[in-house]
């Protein structure tokens, strides 16, 4: 089989105030029909050729896959270039399917306390910069959502020049470029908009706030300013965050499962995130949950403890080989999947980089020092770049009915 997909370097962060939620919602009408296709063809002819497909909006890109036998790539081109050009956007579809994205929002987020807990830390977190916007959108703006914004979209950023695809499989280069050739080719080029920077003012001290939601159990979330990929060849500082990362989680032996979860049973789970291959900014997460009878004062002071021993005592050589082989392991094991190495490819180009940088990035992790990974915590881990979030759970009402469908209407 093979892996065909059209990624748009457009996403969340390219929307304006009031416009909340744009991109997915394009996202969802790119399956209502084109001048040739009906509703729902597009998935019906993507089954009917053994294949399976689906779309995903991020901040920073909407890409759009189908994984089908060999045979069936030409289709999948001439479809999703069809597609790109010849879109049918109606009143009638976009009335239903806003409704769609609406509930969406309600079970993935409303309904969800700890993704509400990181919608709230963004938001915070940001004042300026459009990461602040969460990417399904806020439920105002989808309420006031038009299909003429969404028709807007997609003649805005749904060019040729403002998209790339990515083949893996079993494929001949040249041919693939031959049909890309003969299906996207006709398709003409436009003027982009300009895209404004829109770059995050200084922060000039801690932020925290509380989110209040039903749940069980409360919830934290950390997130501190830190720099970004710029230049593969010359950064060194994100690939140190990286390492850094990796030692406080992403493996059971990792400091903060063994730590604060296996050990000292402060939380039920801990972790932390960083990702520096971004289009906009990028910040260093920790997040956890406190074990039970323990509070999130406790989890936030423990969480800052394995970030102030990595400041203090550095990082053993023996621990820090055994962290870079495994985050490079994690690396090399996307190669065996077709999709994995799709979007490892197809991520570097949205942030602007070359694909072939993702070899260059697993080299890079590989030279991180010691030295380099306790100079970051060292730097970045301050309390004037510092946005903490907190749950406060409210009691769970078993008994509280679901807004009536009746309230969707207007």
């Amino acid at each position: 089989s093979v892996v065909h997909m059209v990624w748009y370097r457009a996403g969340a962060m390219d929307e304006f105030d009031g416009y909340s939620g744009l991109a997915h919602a394009l996202e969802h009408m790119m399956f209502k029909g084109t001048k040739k296709l009906k509703p729902g063809e597009f998935n019906k002819r993507v089954a009917e050729a053994g294949g399976r497909d689906n779309a995903f909006t991020s901040l920073d890109y909407t890409a759009y896959f189908q994984i089908v036998p060999k045979g069936a790539l030409p289709e999948m081109m001439a479809l999703e270039a069809d597609r790109m050009a010849n879109l049918v956007l109606t009143e009638k579809e976009f009335a239903s399917e806003i409704k769609v994205v609406m509930e969406e929002r309600r079970l993935r987020t409303e309904d969800n306390p700890q993704a509400l807990v990181y919608e709230a830390l963004n938001s915070a977190a940001f004042k300026a910069h459009p990461y602040r916007r969460p990417i399904i959108g806020w439920m105002d703006d989808l309420e006031h959502m038009t299909w003429q914004d969404a028709r807007d979209w997609y003649r805005r950023w749904y060019v040729p020049n403002n998209a790339y695809m990515v083949v893996v499989g079993d494929v001949d280069h040249r041919e693939v470029f031959r049909l890309a050739e003969k299906t996207y080719g006709p398709i003409k080029a436009r003027p982009l908009p300009v895209r404004k920077p829109q770059n995050e003012p200084e922060q000039a001290g801690v932020k925290r706030l509380t989110v209040k939601a039903p749940a069980k159990l409360p919830y934290l979330a950390m997130a501190w300013k830190t720099p970004k990929l710029q230049d593969v060849d010359r950064d060194r500082e994100p690939y140190a965050l990286e390492v850094l990362s990796a030692l406080l989680d992403g493996h059971e032996a990792a400091r903060l499962p063994r730590n604060l979860v296996r050990e000292q049973k402060i939380a039920q789970s801990a972790g932390s995130h960083y990702d520096g291959t971004v289009r906009g900014e990028s910040t260093f997460l920790m997040a956890g949950q406190p074990a039970e009878g323990r509070t999130v004062a406790e989890l936030e002071a423990a969480l800052r403890g394995e970030i102030r021993r990595v400041q203090n005592e550095g990082v053993a050589e023996e621990e820090l080989v055994r962290v870079k082989n495994q985050l490079v392991a994690a690396q090399v094991y996307k190669r065996d999947s077709m999709m994995a190495q799709a979007m490892e490819i197809g991520g570097m180009e949205a942030a602007g980089f070359h694909w072939r940088d993702v070899d260059k990035v697993v080299e890079k992790l590989r030279t991180v020092t010691a030295d380099e990974v306790r100079a970051v915590a060292q730097k970045y881990f301050k309390d004037d770049t510092l946005t903490v979030a907190v749950l406060d759970p409210q009691p769970v009402d078993q008994a509280k009915p679901k807004k009536p469908a009746a309230a969707l209407r207007h």
